[in-house]
């Protein structure tokens, strides 16, 4: 009885990693941390920029408009994942031992 105990304690570890794995390699984490990431680099780029490079996009500051874009997509990303996390991992359905007769065919 403790080697099915201990097999079960096991077994239900396993599972908790494998869901912090899941959600630490979520999508959203990944996609939303670049786009803050980019969007950080390409808004001190638009805050910097200089009085020629403003000239030839016509006025426009094409860097902090696309820096603060691209913020603002990252976050949005990052609070969807925290808002609508990722289910746990349902346990697969345990299966009996097959029996004779009960092939399928």
């Amino acid at each position: 009885m403790s080697d099915d105990y201990e097999y079960q304690h096991e077994v239900e570890e396993l599972e908790e990693k494998s869901a912090t794995a899941a959600r630490l390699f979520d999508v959203r984490r990944i996609i939303g941390g670049l786009f803050v990431i980019y969007g950080i680099i390409v808004t001190i780029a638009g805050i910097t920029v200089s009085d020629a490079d403003l000239k030839k996009a016509e006025n426009i500051n094409i860097n902090l408009w696309t820096g603060v874009s691209m913020l603002v997509l990252g976050l949005l990303f990052l609070l969807w994942m925290k808002l609508r996390p990722l289910p746990a991992p349902r346990p697969a359905p345990e299966q009996g031992p097959a029996r004779p007769g009960d092939a399928e065919g």
